[in-house]
């Protein structure tokens, strides 16, 4: 193994919020003087601004404007007035995005209020939910009728349908379900010229037609990873032919998701699973190609630095383990489920140096326990030492997998800085957190050193930068040096046919000519300031998770 350095939205009843001041032209940074018949309810007093200022990743922007339409025709409306005068417009649900795609400097679109209508058609295994409507929440609706929507992502609670589709979501279960891509039968749409659409699975391409050398340059210059949410889906576009792959995971660049067909699977009767601790990183490499071969529905990864948090959060833990694998097995019968835990356990009995099982649905979730407390005790750090998603999303091939973690670990040594290392390493993808302290002189030095070297790491690797969440803002420049700049000129050719006056979600997937990625960051001495009512709420909200909070809320006095 060679470690080189590497080169340089959510829940709630529908709110009534649109109205509360008109903006002008002046306000929204507009210099055409062509007379608009129809402008709409813009939000523009600076406390509501500052509420909608941040997501939860790294950023804080302060955008000119927001709009929470209450129905499709609302948000057709604005998009065409969008279109007349040339307004950015900046897709949002719930807020939880990671990759910055949630933020921006024109009028943010709050899509997690208004669309809220859920049926559940149990004979055809199929929900419809409006862009609103939650993971959660679909699932909730479907669990009494023994159905479930599979892929399952950790931010569920309060990820809405629209978020979903938008970066094409995964989660711990993904490993055996996929991606939400295999899970959607049609999204309802609106364009960058206001019209409402619904495409279908296998209806067709669209408006966007490929280059003859289209489907060469994405078998030479698409990762073979498990997973990738990075750029245009030309690879399942180039597979379905359906223009739906292409939405899929477009981060609202191409068009507003306004509701959404989904495919629905039973629930299996029984589950067994099992936590395997390491005393080294490298056994990775052997363990999870095991693994994988007796067919999991989840192999989640905890590293040293993340199960330290989580037993001072009360959970008990060996002393020296290196990393934890929490494995989960979905079957048809309990002995089933309970003979394949066993397979694991003997299997991997040389390399494991702590082993505890759970035979039952009730066990799993106890021993699921430490997986659930990572991400809240991360959370709670203090105000000087915070956990930045600067590198959260690399998705590299399996085998590549304890390499990667090795060297991820030991660029952040080198650097001194502390990084939390967890995730799906079934799929290969390790959300890697960074917890620089921000209080010390020069610390976005070595953040951006890591970015950089990690971001060399991805690339050497055969990987992707985001596996789940995205590019965002935060990996929008990084494109070129993943896919090469022919792929990137049919991406930059898609968003032309789609979005030719550049008003949908600018800066995201591709970037903007200035582009930096850990620039307009929501700690540090050059955030930029809000109100400190505002600005605490907001911490309180990402410490809390409770990204299902209307932002409209935040503004209150």
């Amino acid at each position: 193994m060679s470690c080189a350095r590497g080169g340089a939205g959510g829940a709630g009843a529908a709110v009534g919020v649109m109205g509360k001041g008109v903006a002008s032209r002046a306000v929204l940074g507009m210099s055409s003087l062509h007379i608009v018949s129809a402008t709409p309810a813009l939000l523009t007093d600076d406390r509501i601004r500052a509420a909608y200022s941040e997501g939860a990743g790294i950023y804080r922007i302060l955008p000119r404007a927001v709009a929470v339409p209450g129905s499709v025709a609302e948000l057709a409306a604005l998009v065409r007035w969008a279109a007349d005068t040339r307004a950015p417009l900046v897709p949002r649900g719930a807020g939880s995005g990671m990759a910055g795609g949630n933020v921006g400097r024109g009028v943010i679109v709050d899509l997690s209020q208004g669309f809220r209508a859920l049926t559940v058609d149990p004979a055809r295994r199929l929900a419809r939910a409006g862009a609103s409507v939650t993971c959660a929440e679909i699932n909730a609706a479907a669990r009494g009728l023994g159905l479930r929507l599979p892929p399952d992502p950790s931010s569920g609670a309060f990820a809405t349908s629209g978020g979903m589709v938008s970066t094409n979501a995964a989660g711990p279960r993904s490993l055996r379900y996929g991606s939400v891509r295999r899970w959607i039968d049609a999204v309802e749409i609106v364009g960058a010229d206001g019209e409402i659409r619904v495409v279908r699975r296998g209806g067709g391409a669209g408006p966007w037609h490929p280059a003859p050398e289209t489907r060469h340059l994405v078998d030479q210059h698409f990762p073979k990873t498990r997973k990738n949410s990075s750029g245009y889906a030309l690879d399942a576009f180039a597979q379905s032919g359906d223009e739906l792959d292409l939405l899929i995971g477009s981060e609202g660049t191409l068009a507003f998701i306004t509701q959404v067909d989904w495919r629905l699977e039973p629930i299996f009767p029984d589950v067994a699973g099992v936590a395997l601790g390491f005393g080294e990183l490298e056994a990775l490499s052997d363990t999870v190609p095991y693994l994988l071969a007796l067919n999991p529905s989840a192999v989640e990864l905890l590293d040293r630095t993340i199960l330290s948090f989580v037993e001072a959060a009360g959970v008990t833990l060996p002393a020296g383990l290196a990393c934890l694998l929490l494995v989960e097995f979905e079957r048809e019968t309990a002995m089933a489920a309970r003979g394949v835990v066993g397979d694991a356990v003997r299997g991997l009995k040389h390399l494991t140096a702590h082993v505890e099982t759970a035979v039952d649905r009730p066990g799993l979730e106890r021993l699921w326990r430490v997986r659930t407390l990572a991400s809240p005790a991360l959370a709670r750090l203090s105000e000087s030492r915070r956990s930045l998603q600067v590198i959260e999303d690399g998705c590299v091939p399996i085998e590549g997998l304890g390499e990667y973690v090795a060297c991820v670990r030991a660029a952040a040594d080198r650097l001194e800085l502390q990084v939390v290392l967890f995730g799906h390493a079934g799929d290969g993808h390790v959300h890697v957190n960074t917890l620089p302290d921000v209080s010390r002189p020069g610390w976005e030095d070595g953040v951006r050193a890591l970015y950089e070297a990690v971001t060399a790491l991805q690339v050497r690797l055969g990987g992707t930068p985001s596996g789940e969440h995205g590019d965002g803002r935060l990996r929008a420049g990084l494109l070129e040096r993943v896919y090469g700049p022919e792929v990137v000129a049919q991406f930059r050719r898609v968003k032309e046919v789609y979005d030719p006056l550049e008003i949908l979600n600018p800066g995201v997937i591709l970037p903007a000519a200035d582009w930096q990625p850990l620039v307009d960051l929501k700690v540090g001495a050059a955030a930029t300031p809000i109100p400190d009512d505002i600005a605490a709420r907001l911490r309180e909200l990402e410490r809390t998770a409770s990204w299902a909070t209307p932002k409209t809320s935040l503004a209150g006095t």
